[in-house]
């Protein structure tokens, strides 16, 4: 703030002794609110929407009604319309059938169904409860303002620990599943 009025010091005021009345200045903004200021003198008006598409106006035209009467009826070089729900976005595929396809086509492909998820055993299921419960007992002492005594602390990391490095060696590796055909597509 210091600069900004340091640097009206240096500056002469326009008139000296005459008090700027702010309330007047006010009221000459609201009274103008929401009127277009004119415009620069030499600046070209904005074409209308309807006629961007029309060649310009002859500006030697000596009445300004004479340009409005040499305007062609619809504006030059129009872009293709289409009628209400015919529009390319509207066109559907028609259904297909099995009449549709010959010897060669194999038809539509249908994904077999997902094999049914492998039954957790109990050694499974505790070490979930580690990895899970421990970070949310530990979430839970601090919510509710228990102390923090070793037995919770242990509890709460061990679980967390102890669980993951189960779940991390009951992992099965590539070496494991002998009838896996490969990595890739079988054809």
């Amino acid at each position: 703030m210091a600069e900004h009025d340091s640097d009206r010091e240096d500056r002469e005021p326009d008139e000296k002794g005459v008090p700027f009345d702010e309330a007047a200045a006010w009221a000459a903004i609201v009274a103008g609110y929401g009127d277009e200021p004119p415009d620069p003198p030499g600046a070209k008006p904005y074409k209308p929407v309807e006629d961007l598409a029309l060649p310009p106006a002859e500006e030697d035209a000596e009445e300004p009604g004479a340009a409005e009467e040499q305007r062609p009826a619809q504006p030059l070089g129009s872009s293709v319309s289409f009628a209400p729900g015919v529009g390319p976005r509207d066109y559907r595929a028609p259904e297909s059938s099995e009449d549709d396809f010959d010897e060669d086509d194999e038809g539509h492909f249908v994904p077999p169904e997902p094999p049914p998820l492998p039954a957790a055993d109990t050694t499974a299921r505790f070490a979930w409860l580690g990895v899970v419960g421990g970070p949310v007992l530990l979430l839970l002492a601090v919510l509710l303002g228990w102390d923090m005594t070793w037995w919770l602390a242990t509890l709460g990391i061990g679980g967390f620990l102890g669980g993951f490095a189960t779940l991390v060696t009951r992992m099965k590796t590539d070496e494991d599943e002998h009838d896996d055909p490969g990595r890739g597509a079988v054809v």
